[in-house]
């Protein structure tokens, strides 16, 4: 037998620290306002905190059923029936993880062979395209260009073959803001229509639109209720991303393979936190607020930015703005991201890494889900390059 020389052949080669680790840590470093990684710059509802302490010290410290606590998994499904008038089974098609991450690896782990195909509109959240190469899978990416980020129908038209297994849609869409429309959705539909195709809906951002625009997920549509896993996220929604709580909708039948791979990978998600959401949801009143709070802060931020060289579109959804600096350098926006953090205190991510093929159009993107001072401040420095 050979000896072991300390190397091994890596599943993904070309995967180094994510950029928000790198861009964070270079904040930290430089002591810059953080507005790359996408979480909010003030704490959760202290009631949600309260009533998570209480189910710790009721005994609720042990392993929760392997698809989530029944409690919260009925609510989940109240809720959708409100809010998409969609008939969930608890039992079958609502499943609690550690995460829309995790969801979301699960979901294309439990789909997707080797050598088979999936439809990925970039730029794109950076989990996507490693989970699809981890399983063998073949990314097509459908790239969406600055300005507008809109689809080019028949380029995707043109990527579905036989060996289409699934395409991934995330609306509204991280990092460019934008929304998908019923016209998206219909595209969506007659491309899919006697095919074995599945949607993986990455819906994280549900609550959080702007001037008066409605979120429409895949669950509104039942062609594609039947075919979809959708994603969501409690960490969005209720600010407590450390907490790692989401949830999984999908049919009976592909639940029945998600839960295969969830079982295997966390098994269940932690338990007092379950019970604290599931009392919390029955009296919420956060999740309706979500927009009117995050488009005044996507207001004040726009409106201090107005003397800026940056040049935006403001975001319809998300809490996540683009400011493009192609008035101010040429140079490659990583480049630009790492000296606006070093040299004026404000970190961002760039563009281009949400691409597959890193396209490079000088924009960065901004979390102003901070507070009204942070967002004041990061736009005083800016405003000064």
């Amino acid at each position: 037998m050979r000896p072991f020389n300390g190397t091994i052949s890596s599943k993904l080669p070309n995967t180094g620290t994510s950029i928000f680790a790198h861009m964070s840590g270079l904040a930290q470093q430089h002591n810059a306002i953080n507005l790359a990684q996408g979480f909010p710059g003030f704490d959760c509802s202290p009631q949600l905190k309260t009533l998570v302490k209480q189910y710790m010290d009721k005994g609720y410290n042990q392993y929760a059923p392997m698809p989530g606590v029944l409690a919260l998994r009925e609510v989940i499904a109240e809720k959708m029936a409100s809010r998409y008038a969609i008939d969930l089974n608890v039992e079958t098609e609502v499943t609690v993880t550690a995460g829309a991450t995790q969801a979301l690896f699960t979901a294309i782990t439990a789909i997707v062979k080797p050598g088979d195909e999936v439809i990925v509109f970039t730029p794109a959240y950076d989990c996507y395209i490693p989970a699809i190469e981890l399983c063998g899978g073949i990314v097509k990416p459908v790239d969406l260009i600055y300005p507008d980020y809109q689809i080019n129908w028949a380029t995707v038209k043109g990527l579905i073959s036989e060996k289409t297994k699934a395409i991934i849609i995330n609306t509204p869409h991280n990092p460019s803001s934008t929304l998908w429309c019923d016209a998206d959705m219909q595209k969506l539909i007659s491309l899919v229509k006697n095919t074995n195709i599945i949607v993986i809906s990455d819906e994280v951002y549900e609550a959080i639109t702007f001037d008066g625009k409605k979120h429409l997920s895949v669950l509104n549509y039942p062609e594609l209720a039947e075919r979809s896993f959708v994603i969501y996220s409690f960490g969005k929604v209720y600010h407590n991303t450390g907490w790692k709580t989401g949830y999984a909708i999908a049919p009976k039948v592909l639940s029945a393979e998600f839960r295969k791979i969830h079982q295997h990978l966390v098994f269940s998600v932690n338990t007092p936190v379950q019970y604290a959401l599931a009392d919390f949801m029955k009296n919420d009143e956060i999740t309706n607020s979500l927009s009117g709070l995050f488009q005044q802060k996507r207001n004040l931020f726009l409106s201090l930015l107005n003397q800026s060289k940056f040049e935006f579109t403001p975001a319809e959804g998300t809490y996540f703005q683009l400011l493009n600096y192609k008035l101010i350098s040429d140079e490659p926006d990583t480049v630009f991201a790492e000296k606006l953090t070093i040299n004026h205190g404000v970190a961002a991510i760039p563009l281009s890494v949400f691409y597959a093929d890193k396209i490079d159009s000088k924009t960065l993107r901004f979390c102003f889900a901070k507070t009204d001072d942070e967002l004041e401040r990061a736009a005083e420095r800016l405003c000064k390059i």
